[in-house]
């Protein structure tokens, strides 16, 4: 891993930046979920509604925790069951968690990422990233850096190159209150 490029990259997002990087299945559009102006405008350049939420990821949940009510032992105890891994689950937000990560929903879809890019990138930001699909909505999200190119061109402010994690589908959402399967893997 070129530790120069990630440190850019990292940069670019503490500057209010879009980004695109690698993750499980394809490649991932994020920016810092803090920063309500990059989420806007990562939200309409995907062309995506407010109202459906956005997914976070981690390197551990430490970075989560911010976005999170408390959880009994036993949750904390099933998302360490499945992290870090392919898994996102649908844990109840803090009420202080802006309408714009969440959307119309009371929970915020988060993940403590495996793909090793994906979670060096948290490490060197030192916080959760917005994760969605790179792609316009309704095409076909991008899995390679060439694709991110062609699709998204010089909409994005830096993109972060590298293998993916080779799974065909998305990760699975669960809901942690119910334990019901959201978007199946």
């Amino acid at each position: 891993m070129n530790q120069l490029k990630l440190r850019a990259v990292a940069h670019v997002v503490q500057r209010g930046g879009i980004i695109a990087y690698p993750t499980e299945a394809v490649y991932g559009l994020g920016c810092d979920p803090r920063n309500e102006r990059a989420v806007r405008r990562l939200l309409a350049l995907k062309r995506r509604r407010l109202h459906k939420g956005l997914i976070l990821i981690a390197a551990d949940f430490i970075q989560l925790a911010p976005f999170l009510q408390p959880l009994s032992p036993a949750d904390q105890a099933r998302l360490a069951a499945t992290w870090p891994g392919p898994s996102t689950w649908l844990v109840p937000a803090r009420a202080d968690v802006p309408r714009w990560l969440r959307g119309c929903h009371d929970t915020l879809a988060v993940r403590v990422t495996a793909h090793p890019l994906a979670a060096a990138l948290c490490r060197a930001c030192g916080h959760a990233l917005v994760s969605t699909s790179a792609n316009f909505t309704g095409h076909p999200p991008a899995r390679s850096a060439l694709a991110v190119r062609r699709q998204l061109g010089k909409s994005i402010d830096a993109l972060l190159p590298g293998p993916t994690g080779g799974m065909a589908k998305p990760t699975e959402i669960r809901d942690l209150r119910s334990s019901q399967l959201v978007r199946p893997a």
